[in-house]
């Protein structure tokens, strides 16, 4: 290699499960849908723009993806590319109000000018330059080595908290295969929810051939023995999984950086700050305010006063914090190298929607990053597959990581607390009854089949660690608590039923369609394994 220096950028690209089925031109009643649809235009139609711009420019860049297979399935369902069809020209007609109402203030009017035009793009995009099919458009530059998809569990679970229970930790892991397979091969990179580590997952890991996963820097450091190069370089486990950690000191500056009072403040949005009338596409029926997308302000305030958002100040900061954050990368890597002989790499892994749903300059700033690398000959980007096989795999360091995860404190608090605990010991009672089930019921077809595969659906829901994270977070609490009881109520009504040998088909077919994740499930991954 010709370069001294390799950095890896990994986002996750993750949203829990939300479907609700109602109108097809109607938000979601509890709005959650809403994340979905801000997820496709701020964050997913914003990396394609940047992919394609640094791909036409012929400028080298490489990025790991972990796409969840939950919002696989909310990108390929049809009822929902339809529902934000209908959410994006919401938004383009209360653009036009904008343009007029905003006509006598042009700071305002320029950046209404500006949404507008970029909407109306992305529609465009979203329906004619990708087809509605946004899975196909990653896999453009999978396939041509761009970027590098890594696999997860089905409803990102923390894993270590169903690590005692080896069906559901294989349902975990085994479902989404199919999911990998028919949209992107079959990925040879695991991605933990949450960087969430324990050593019962790799026999897991293993099984499936996965070759690799990443997890937070706490959890290698005080591996056994302690890494020689820290986390700077791979390592394997005992049993021959590789293992990279993630530069925490990247994520830090990186939150640094956001923080900016020259970026947008993505906090405002005038569906909320409008009188109701003006912003009336955007309520509820029940008047409950939405995003419309449409937001002025910066950061700052100017004297007390609130300061309209300058694109352009921003930018000039993006390429301010772009060298800094590269130098930061450097010299990190250059100090590691001091003490080790093999080129040191940084790994920066992230939520992608902090890369524009929630820092809106975020998509410029990874195009600027791999621009300005261009111009420094001793660092290059790699994939992590890439950076890992081409070292000497027999001499890497054998280290058993710590349990860790990337939550409040490095372990399991952010799941674990007082506002979640209530849920595992309904959880843990409703794995070993689909256990139950599964051996019960070995060979059933028709419609107790249907309810067994539904069964499986609700458990694989309720395990998701999206629910808990919610509610330590206090963010959508009654909706995080209500995902968490319907699927674990909707499984026990199942389980009941089937005891009585009697369910209503009606109910059933509803549930279907309301949570028709994993379309292909077999309830019999649930069966112990002879």
């Amino acid at each position: 290699m010709e370069f001294r220096y390799a950095i890896s950028f990994v986002l996750e690209a993750h949203l829990p499960f939300v479907r609700e089925y109602n109108k097809e031109d109607e938000l979601s009643q509890a709005g959650e849908e809403g994340r979905l649809f801000e997820y496709i235009s701020e964050t997913l139609l914003p990396l394609l723009e940047v992919l394609h711009r640094l791909e036409t420019d012929h400028v080298h860049f490489r990025l790991g993806l972990a796409i969840s297979p939950t919002l696989c399935h909310m990108l390929s369902d049809e009822h929902l590319q339809k529902k934000y069809l209908a959410y994006i020209d919401k938004q383009i007609e209360f653009g036009r109000q904008e343009l007029d109402r905003t006509a006598n203030n042009s700071g305002l009017n320029k950046l209404a000018q500006t949404y507008y035009n970029r909407i109306v793009d992305r529609r465009i995009s979203y329906t004619e330059r990708y087809e509605k099919n946004l899975l196909k458009a990653f896999d453009f530059f999978r396939r041509k080595g761009k970027v590098e998809i890594l696999s997860g569990c089905a409803t990102h679970a923390f894993l270590p908290f169903l690590s005692h229970n080896h069906e559901s930790l294989q349902a975990q892991v085994e479902t989404p295969v199919s999911i990998y397979r028919r949209h992107f091969s079959s990925p040879q990179g695991f991605w933990l929810p949450c960087l969430g580590w324990t050593s019962a997952l790799e026999p897991y890991l293993r099984a499936y051939n996965y070759t690799y996963t990443i997890i937070d820097s706490h959890g290698l450091l005080f591996g056994k023995p302690s890494p020689d190069k820290g986390c700077f370089f791979p390592v394997k486990t005992p049993n021959g999984t590789f293992i990279l950690a993630r530069d925490l000191h990247a994520v830090r500056g990186m939150e640094k950086i956001t923080a900016d009072e020259s970026y947008r403040n993505n906090d405002r949005d005038v569906g909320y700050e409008l009188p109701p009338e003006i912003v009336s596409s955007f309520l509820s029926m029940e008047g409950e305010r939405r995003r419309t997308g449409y937001k002025y302000w910066a950061r700052k305030a100017d004297d007390g006063q609130n300061a309209v958002y300058n694109p352009q100040a921003a930018s000039d900061k993006i390429a301010e914090h772009t060298r800094a954050f590269l130098e930061s990368a450097i010299a990190r890597l250059e100090e590691a190298s001091k003490n080790m002989e093999e080129m040191p790499i940084s790994l920066f892994a992230h939520n992608a929607d902090y890369f524009g749903r929630f820092w809106h300059e975020g998509p410029q700033f990874l195009e600027e990053l791999f621009r300005m690398a261009s111009g420094y000959r001793d660092i290059k980007f790699v994939c992590p597959s890439e950076y890992i096989f081409k070292q000497n795999l027999s001499a890497l360091q054998v280290v058993e990581p710590e349990f860790s995860a990337n939550g409040s404190n490095g372990y399991a608090e952010t799941w674990l607390n007082v506002s979640s605990d209530w849920i595992y010991r309904h959880l843990y009672r409703a794995m070993e009854r689909m256990t139950e089930l599964a051996e019960r019921f070995p060979d059933d077809t028709s419609l107790k089949e249907r309810a067994l595969n539904q069964a499986a659906r609700e458990i694989l829901l309720a395990q998701s660690s999206d629910w808990p994270a919610l509610l330590f977070k206090q963010d959508s609490t009654e909706y995080a608590r209500n995902q968490a009881e319907n699927a674990l109520r909707n499984f026990t009504t199942i389980y009941e039923a089937l005891r009585s040998n009697y369910i209503s088909t009606e109910w059933l077919t509803t549930l279907e369609r309301k949570h028709n994740i994993f379309p292909n499930i077999n309830y019999r991954i649930f069966r112990r394994k002879k």
